[in-house]
């Protein structure tokens, strides 16, 4: 694997982190700036829509420059964003900066994937993935504990510092190791052509298994903390912890999945997704039981990140030749499942179903994902039966004379 497959992997760790910590920051950030803790949790939703709509609009702006400049370009000015989001004495810049910064993480995202597939023979592509899909894992076990624990001791500032500093790293990094020039010839990628791609059906379809097997997992995650003290009746000392185990199932399932994507792709997302259903169905039923309940949130890390490399490299190979707008739109619709999730599980929650309903609302979107997975296949097969018969029948060549 190239070394520079891992110091894309890096900047993801960097960017992510800055994407996770806000969590961990809302008080600090909300009594600094004079703001609620509300207006301080519009930040990340800032982060969110910026990464949305950053991803598809980049990649086609950027499609034919070369891809080290652009990739460089992206992190100048996330570190910007950062060290103008530390300096700023209000919140209506740090808004800003905030989707500014998600804006060109989006573009980074789609265009780093592009650049490692490249970099690798087609059957390491799903290894490749994993390794830049890594960096985020990584940034959900190390990077938000370490920028929380920053914020809390030296001021949310220093957080945005810290990963000002770390992307800065991540540039040379990628000045040192990603090739530089421009694809020419038959290599140059062209809109017509990006677009022609996306007007496959399958395509979506994988769009659609991306954000359902996204949101099955997040509307879980993101109330897991109340879950396991409220529900579970775990102390909230605990937390820290089991949110740790957590994190190492998604190591672990994200290694593993990346292993299997590029022989068995199909049979990873089945694997992974109907996993995360059976897992998700037991913390409903026995989420009040702590000896199930901490076991359970470890699978749910394994198999939600299991997935997370298929689901990358099945989109390659349905937009082969053609593949990054394709790219750029999956990560949007990451997005989509990561915007979507939380919230469905908030509209339970408001509604007085409690913390066990969002495990269920889980364990629907990862049947529908299912689903998505299945028509995805059926109609693969219908097109190779179609094209199969096709080729069957023999050409007519006309008769000479009357």
């Amino acid at each position: 694997m190239p070394l520079a497959v891992y110091i894309l992997g890096l900047a993801i760790f960097a960017q992510g982190t800055s994407e996770l910590m806000l969590a961990g920051l809302l008080p600090e950030i909300a009594t600094d700036l004079g703001v609620s803790i509300p207006d301080a949790g519009m930040l990340i939703s800032a982060f969110a829509i910026g990464m949305l709509v950053g991803a598809p609009v980049l990649a086609v702006v950027t499609l034919r420059s070369p891809r080290r400049t652009t990739l460089l370009a992206f992190l100048v000015i996330f570190v910007l964003a950062h060290v103008a989001g530390a300096l700023t004495p209000g919140y209506g810049l740090l808004f800003v900066t905030r989707i500014v910064g998600a804006f060109v993480y989006a573009g980074f995202w789609a265009v780093a994937a592009v650049t490692a597939v490249g970099l690798v023979p087609a059957n390491a592509r799903g290894k490749a993935m994993s390794i830049i899909a890594g960096g985020l894992t990584v940034a959900t076990i190390i990077g938000l504990p370490a920028g929380t624990l920053i914020g809390q001791h030296l001021g949310w500032r220093a957080a945005f510092w810290a990963v000002a500093v770390l992307s800065a790293l991540a540039t040379i990094g990628v000045l040192a190791t990603i090739p530089g020039g421009r694809p020419s010839g038959a290599g140059a990628p062209r809109l017509r052509d990006e677009l022609r791609a996306m007007a496959a059906p399958r395509l979506w379809l994988a769009y659609g298994t991306t954000a359902l097997a996204t949101g099955a997992l997040l509307v879980t995650f993101s109330y897991l903390a109340p879950f396991l003290t409220e529900t579970t009746g775990l102390p909230s000392s605990w937390v820290p912890g089991v949110l740790a185990l957590y994190g190492a199932g998604a190591l672990i399932g994200i290694t593993i999945g990346g292993r299997r994507a590029d022989a068995h792709p199909v049979g990873t997302l089945y694997l992974g997704i109907a996993g995360a259903v059976v897992v998700s169905a037991g913390l409903a039923l026995a989420g009040g039981t702590p000896a199930l309940a901490v076991p359970l949130v470890f699978l749910l890390g394994a198999f939600g990140f299991f997935v997370n490399p298929a689901l990358n490299t099945r989109v390659f190979s349905l937009a082969d030749g053609a593949p990054t707008l394709a790219a750029a739109t999956n990560v949007s619709a990451f997005n989509v499942g990561i915007t979507a999730g939380p919230w469905l599980g908030g509209l339970a929650i408001d509604a007085g179903a409690g913390y066990p309903s969002v495990a269920w609302i889980g364990a629907a979107l990862g049947v529908a994902g299912l689903g998505t997975v299945a028509a995805g296949v059926l109609r693969s097969t219908r097109s190779r039966t179609a094209d199969a018969g096709a080729a069957a029948v023999p050409e007519c060549s006309p008769v000479a004379g009357n």
